[in-house]
């Protein structure tokens, strides 16, 4: 069950690992609102991901730290589990699309994690992934449906909340949920009053004429 005393123990545990990241006010953004951006690109490995897995594989059993981890992923969340896993000393084996990107593939086997390149997309790596665990009885490192994973995350939420702290509100982008789960949470935990905006890309069609 996830808990604010959850997010602070990640925060704990993250301490000595991570970067806590700046917010930059960007007030060319809208001249008519006060708009800071956290500066999570800035993160080791280039990305929130590493946070969420670094708490949740410091929680794993001596047991599990010895069987090795998995994970499926196209680039931010392997490169979080391959420094995380380097980090406790554990084996990782991370599946990835064969289309993804070079220079992530070559930074997620730089971080120490051996890849398994799979053809076809996530879904076939991430198939791929869950029968390597029940074959080899890794521990598989989910990229956001975790409450370790989503308590990582929340860390940002906290780290807002002490940076910015008359803020109205936070605008989180969704991929799979997590990174919002534990913004939301935190934040919402501390301060019920300051909203929380879930926002997606939306693909353009062009259209031409013949």
């Amino acid at each position: 069950m996830l808990t604010l005393d959850k997010v602070y123990h990640a925060r704990y545990v993250l301490k000595q690992v991570i970067r806590e990241t700046d917010v930059i006010h960007a007030p060319k953004i809208n001249p008519e609102a006060d708009i800071y951006l956290k500066t999570e690109n800035l993160q080791i490995t280039g990305s929130f991901k590493v946070r969420g897995a670094y708490y949740r594989m410091s929680q794993l059993s001596d047991e599990e730290k010895t069987r090795g981890v998995i994970a499926c992923s196209a680039g931010n969340h392997a490169q979080g589990v391959a420094l995380a896993a380097a980090k406790n000393g554990i084996k990782s084996l991370i599946c990835l699309p064969d289309g993804a990107p070079i220079s992530k593939v070559e930074a997620t086997k730089s971080y120490g994690a051996e890849v398994n390149l799979v053809k076809g997309v996530y879904d076939d790596a991430y198939a791929e992934a869950l029968r390597l665990r029940d074959e080899k009885g890794y521990t598989f490192i989910h990229p956001f449906d975790d409450e370790n994973v989503i308590a990582g995350q929340g860390t940002i939420g906290l780290e807002l909340l002490e940076q910015i702290p008359d803020m109205d509100a936070v605008i989180v982008p969704i991929g799979g949920g997590g990174l919002i789960s534990g913004v939301a949470f935190a934040i919402k935990s501390l301060n019920p009053k300051i909203k929380v905006y879930g926002v997606q890309g939306q693909a353009l069609r062009v259209c031409t004429t013949p």
